[in-house]
């Protein structure tokens, strides 16, 4: 049965036009601008260190006309620094936080669009599917005629702690927060087509420890099948996996911290979730020094529910098949994620000249400023001698190796992006920082004027790239008007396509630039 029509200009929700069915019951959701959203919508639910499960049935219709509950996170304690350039939005807390939200732009109709599931950063211990304005799927949806979904999962020492030495019933709990997404995946696969989706055409997309989280289930057998698309914004600093030693250690000195034996580890389950926090952080702080080579919370490669790190000296089998993106912003945390808003207004580096510009330079790489210098402007000749000593040399080394991996591993394409684009708010101070590509991603550069500016030439670079990674989602192959053409990344001819005021495409874009500062 198809849905009423509805007047683009109304917000509705009623039981007349927009109820749908899902596999457990029916959701009252709202229709706004012609895009439908159904929020809060519970997925699984789980007990404490237990994989995911089906949430039961209900009965009656369930609104799902507001967010559900976040996760546990630490405790706020102030103001984020980078709240101009990266507005967020809070959520009560809770262990029962397995929610997710869809937004579509028919409801009932079999049009079988692409979907597009986001996996939220903050690294493994932080964030929400909505933590930051940027995540909203209104626009994605409208513009893109897809199906945008956002989710929670459990985070931390909820989502990580390994205590499978201790018995069989915790095999998973290193990876319950894995089983999470999992279990969003599978709800999606199961529930999607009410909701105008095509469960054949599902791309999972996410930034910083979103990114991990992509890298993860590309390695994850209980996801094979799930996905057929991937894309990682931000997220090839770090391991996307832990090691089984690393966990174990956390688990027992975590246990220790809280004074309980290795047989009262059942005692785990009642204790307070910040003092488990508390005795947990502690345990990472500890463990290096016996002996963990790799101690953070973080999915475990334990032999069988993750059986190898999906990307490390190569990328899993698994993988082959699954059309891959990866980028980074040049200047990741190297702007107002670390530094304060002041003192880059202060001093800000619009205002160098290029005496100051080499200056800086050796101030930060020493004897290699010189040559950073020149390489950076040789990769980036649109940009300044100021803007090298801001470059990333972190994330974009990762970003490389698994680009070159995947590219040599001979299966589905591959394709590189560089967000470069310097947004115009306070001067040009953040430049493009750790988040800055979000708000165009999902054409909403608009909403988050803070960020972008909302001029005219921010929101032609959102249209850009939001209908880049729509038709990507759409195809397996990044393009959208008044993009020149994107060629996959290949070992023989590395293409990177460079967003900035006049998009473009680069071979090798970077890698001298890394090698020059002795960070590849």
């Amino acid at each position: 049965m198809q849905a009423l029509p509805v007047a683009a200009d109304q917000f509705v929700a009623t039981t007349k036009k927009t109820v749908v069915e899902t596999d457990k019951g029916k959701l009252l959701g709202s229709v706004d601008d012609g895009v439908y959203s159904y929020l809060g919508v519970p997925y699984a639910r789980a007990d404490r260190f237990m994989p995911a499960e089906e949430v039961k049935p209900w009965q009656g219709i369930r609104p799902a006309v507001t967010y559900g509950e976040n996760c546990f996170i630490p405790q706020m304690t102030g103001v984020a620094g980078d709240e101009l350039f990266n507005p967020h939005r809070y959520m009560p807390m809770s262990e029962n936080c397995q929610f997710l939200n869809v937004w579509t732009p028919g409801i009932k109709d079999r049009k079988k669009r692409p979907v597009m599931v986001w996996i939220h950063g903050g690294g493994y211990t932080n964030g929400s599917g909505i933590e930051l304005t940027s995540y909203d799927g209104h626009n994605l949806s409208k513009t893109g005629d897809v199906v945008v979904v956002t989710l929670n999962h459990r985070l931390n020492v909820l989502g990580f702690l390994d205590l499978s030495a201790y018995g069989d019933k915790y095999k998973n709990s290193g990876n319950a927060s894995i089983t999470d997404l999992v279990a969003a995946l599978k709800w999606v696969n199961q529930n999607i087509e009410v909701f105008g989706g095509d469960p054949n055409n599902v791309t999972i997309f996410g930034q910083s420890g979103g990114g991990y989280k992509v890298r993860a289930l590309m390695g994850t057998p209980a996801a094979r099948g799930l996905f057929e698309k991937a894309i990682v914004q931000s997220g090839s600093r770090l391991d996307s996996t832990t090691d089984k030693a690393s966990s174990a250690k956390v688990a027992e000195l975590t246990l220790a911290n809280l004074g309980l034996k290795p047989e009262e580890v059942d005692k785990l389950a009642s204790v307070d979730y910040y003092a488990l926090l508390a005795a947990s952080d502690k345990a990472l702080k500890d463990a290096p020094s016996q002996g963990a080579r790799d101690a953070r919370y973080a999915p475990v490669a334990d032999g069988t529910y993750i059986p190898e790190n999906p990307v490390g000296s190569r990328w899993v089998d698994q993988a082959k098949d699954i059309p891959l993106m990866v980028g980074d912003t040049l200047n990741e945390f190297e702007t107002v994620i670390t530094r304060k808003v002041g003192d880059l207004v202060a001093d800000n580096k619009n205002g160098w000249n290029n005496a100051k510009a080499s200056a800086k330079l050796k101030e930060r790489f020493g004897d290699k400023g010189e040559a950073v210098g020149k390489a950076f402007l040789a990769a980036y000749p649109e940009k300044t001698l100021a803007d090298a000593y801001f470059v990333d040399t972190r994330y974009r080394v990762g970003a490389i190796r698994d680009l070159d991996l995947k590219a040599k591993q001979d299966g589905a394409p591959v394709y590189s992006y560089m967000f470069a684009y310097e947004s115009p708010v306070l001067d040009g101070i953040a430049m493009s920082w750790h988040c800055s590509e979000l708000p165009y991603v999902f054409a909403n550069a608009g909403l988050v004027k803070t960020a972008t500016g909302g001029g005219k030439e921010a929101l032609a670079l959102s249209r850009k790239m939001s209908q880049a990674w729509v038709n990507f989602a759409r195809t397996g192959k990044p393009s959208a008007k008044g993009l020149p053409e994107w060629p996959a990344y290949t070992t023989d001819k590395p293409a990177t396509m460079v967003f900035d005021t006049k998009p473009r495409v680069a071979i090798d874009l970077d890698r001298k630039v890394m090698q020059a500062t002795g960070a590849l």
